[in-house]
C-alpha cells in the first residue's frame, strides 16, 4: 500500500507543476512534457492490454470449459471387517466427469468401494444432487462408470492420451479433501509417462505422472490439457513426496465407456489362461525363465481362444497387439481394447524363442 500512495502522490505532483508551468508560460508545452504524456498513456494502454491477456489465461479457459462436466459423488458402504463383525457405516467423498448428455460418469473404482457402496449420490455443477448406479466397475483398472437419471448434461471432451508428451500442461479438478474444498483448480505439467506403482490391492502401469496438485478426494476427477479435453482420470498419488500424482490415460477407458453406453455394461474378453508375473513366479518357485517379464502361464482352460491358439502351459506372453506385456495388470488392460469375435495376433516366448499366434476371442 505504501508503494501504491507514493505513484498516486508523484503524479499528482507533476500535475501541479504542469499547471503553474502552462500559467507562467502562456500555456506553451514543452516538448519533452508531450513526451511525458505520450509515455504515460503507452504505458496505460499497456498496462490494459496486460489485463485484459490476464482474465483469459489459459487456466481460465480451461477451467470454464471443463467445470460444468465435473461432478462431485459421496457413497456410503456398510463394513462388516471387524473383530466382532459388526456393521459399520463409512462415507466417502471423490470426483468423476460427465461422459454421455445422457447421464453417465466415469470415476475411480475405488470412489464407490469397488462396486460395493449401497449408496452414491451425485453432486452437479449447479448445485443439485441425484442418487446414482454403478453400472461396472473393475478393480484392476480402478475405474467405474456410474450412471444418473438426468438428462441435459454437459459432457467433457475427451483428448487423445497417446499424442501426451512429457512438459505439457496438466490441470486437474477435483474435490480434495471433501467437499468443502470442492471445485478445486491445480495446474502442473505432465512430469512422465508409463509409470508403475504399487498399491494396496494390485500394481497399475501406464500411468501418466503430474506435479498438478492431487489429494483423497481428486481421485475420479479429471486431468486436462490445454485445451480443456480430457486425458486423464486421476487415482493416486505418493504420499511420501509433494507432487508425484499419478492419472489413468483416458484411452484406456474409452472403449469401455463406449460399450457401458451402449450396452450398458462391459463385456471383458478373456484368453482362457491361469497365470502369474514372470518376476512373482521366479521368486516364489526359485526357477529361471528365459523371458525377462511377461506373463507366465501356469494353466490353459479347455475350449477357449488360448487352447484353440495352441497356447500352453509353460509359454510366456510378452505381447498382445501393439502392446508390450511385463505383467497381469498390462495384460488385463491390453484386453479391454477388444471385444467377441476380434482377432489380435500374441508374441509368446517358449523356450527362450518367441512365437507370434494369433487369438480369436
Amino acid at each position: 500500500m505504501a508503494g501504491k500512495k507514493g505513484i498516486g502522490f508523484t503524479v499528482i505532483v507533476c500535475i501541479i507543476t504542469s499547471v503553474i508551468s502552462s500559467y507562467t508560460t502562456v500555456s506553451v508545452m514543452k516538448e519533452s512534457q508531450l513526451n511525458i504524456i505520450n509515455n504515460t498513456q503507452s504505458v496505460e494502454n499497456k498496462s490494459t492490454t496486460q489485463s485484459t491477456n490476464k482474465a483469459e489465461n489459459i487456466y481460465h479457459q480451461v477451467s470454464d470449459k471443463a467445470m460444468p462436466s465435473v461432478v462431485g459423488i459421496t457413497t456410503v458402504s456398510i463394513d462388516k471387517n471387524n473383530i466382532f463383525n459388526i456393521p459399520t457405516q463409512s462415507e466417502g467423498v471423490g470426483t468423476g466427469f460427465v461422459v454421455d448428455k445422457n447421464g453417465y460418469i466415469l470415476t475411480n473404482s475405488h470412489v464407490v468401494n469397488d462396486g460395493q457402496a449401497v449408496e452414491v449420490n451425485v453432486l452437479f455443477n449447479d448445485g443439485t444432487t441425484t442418487k446414482g448406479e454403478v453400472l461396472w466397475n473393475d478393480s484392476q483398472l480402478d475405474l467405474a462408470v456410474v450412471k444418473v437419471n438426468k438428462k441435459g448434461l454437459i459432457p467433457a471432451e475427451l483428448g487423445n492420451s497417446d499424442e501426451v508428451r512429457t512438459g505439457d500442461i496438466a490441470v486437474a479438478i477435483g474435490n480434495p479433501l471433501g467437499l468443502e474444498f470442492q471445485k478445486s483448480v491445480t495446474q502442473g505439467i505432465i512430469s512422465g509417462l508409463d509409470r508403475s506403482i504399487q498399491t494396496e490391492n494390485s500394481s497399475m502401469t501406464g500411468l501418466m505422472q503430474t506435479d498438478a496438485s492431487i489429494n483423497p478426494g481428486n481421485s475420479g476427477g479429471p486431468l486436462l490439457n490445454d485445451q480443456g479435453q480430457v486425458i486423464g482420470i486421476n487415482t493416486a498419488k505418493v504420499s511420501e513426496a509433494e507432487g508425484l500424482g499419478f492419472a489413468i490415460p483416458i484411452n484406456t477407458a474409452k472403449p469401455i465407456v463406449e460399450q457401458v453406453i451402449k450396452k450398458g455394461t462391459f463385456e471383458k474378453v478373456t484368453l482362457g489362461i491361469k497365470g502369474i508375473d514372470v518376476k512373482i513366479f521366479e521368486s516364489a518357485t526359485g526357477t529361471d525363465i528365459e523371458a525377462d517379464n511377461g506373463v507366465y502361464i501356469v494353466e490353459v482352460v479347455n475350449n477357449t481362444p488360448a487352447q484353440k491358439a495352441n497356447i500352453a502351459a509353460g509359454d510366456v506372453i510378452v505381447k498382445i497387439g501393439d502392446d508390450s506385456i511385463t505383467s497381469m495388470s498390462d495384460l488385463n488392460k491390453s484386453l479391454y481394447k477388444y471385444s467377441k469375435g476380434q482377432s489380435v495376433d500374441l508374441v509368446i516366448n517358449r523356450g527362450g524363442k518367441e512365437v507370434k499366434v494369433t487369438v480369436k476371442f
